[in-house]
């Protein structure tokens, strides 16, 4: 299932959405002006979990390794990544900024891209393979918004045996199907060859996002969600 657009309208600019797509965007395409060096650029500045791993003894510098975690987010594999990145953020990205507010938002969004990273690196300790993209930091997203928007309708191109369908599903539906198939492939991955997708990231990073849009639901008022 292919996300198009949501009928679920904000009430201000979601300025913050908007900065991050263009930020990835423009990383995106310094990558691609560094031409060969690139190989190097990624191993500095993406998260390869066997650093970490070494950084528990003491053979790597700590803030270098740490700060992949967030420099990662920012870095992507090709234009089909960063494009099926940004096009999630843009539908539901608007939505979640809307109730949290701008600067809440970006401290969510950095939170839960650094929440994945931890689990991807949990999770395959001693890879030496570059992890890059702002998959999980979206995931977290997604997880907010189903929290958030359950009933909201999601435009959704479904595909039919060998036909395309148009329809309006329940966020929740979308959402949760998208969540389960990360899990049912990051099962499917475990003792394969290092590499692929960050099956973790993603989990780890929805799991987030919902959890925390959950507990502030329960202990916060209404109206502490809502930006004014």
């Amino acid at each position: 299932m292919i996300p198009l657009r949501d009928d679920n309208p904000s009430s201000g600019v979601p300025v913050v959405t908007r900065t991050l797509i263009a930020l990835n965007l423009a990383a995106f395409l310094y990558e691609i002006a560094l031409g060969p060096a690139l190989g190097n650029f990624v191993l500095a500045f993406g998260l390869v979990p066997q650093r970490f791993s070494n950084l528990f003894a003491g053979t790597e510098p700590v803030v270098p390794t740490l700060a992949t975690g967030f420099t990662s987010m920012f870095l992507h594999g090709g234009w089909i990544h960063l494009v099926g990145n940004l096009w999630y953020l843009w539908i539901f990205g608007d939505n979640v900024e809307d109730r949290l507010g701008h600067w809440k938002f970006l401290l969510f969004y950095i939170a839960g891209g650094l929440v994945a990273a931890a689990v991807q690196v949990v999770s395959n300790l001693g890879s030496p393979v570059p992890t890059v993209g702002a998959s999980g930091a979206i995931a977290a997203v997604l997880g907010a918004y189903a929290a958030l928007y359950p009933r909201a309708r999601v435009v959704t191109l479904v595909p039919i045996f060998f036909f395309f369908q148009i329809v309006a599903l329940p966020a929740l539906l979308v959402l949760g199907l998208w969540f389960v198939l990360q899990i049912f492939s990051g099962s499917l991955s475990i003792g394969a060859p290092a590499g692929g997708v960050a099956w973790g990231a993603h989990i780890g990073g929805f799991v987030f996002g919902m959890l925390v849009m959950l507990q502030g639901r329960r202990t916060a008022p209404s109206q502490a969600w809502v930006q004014e």
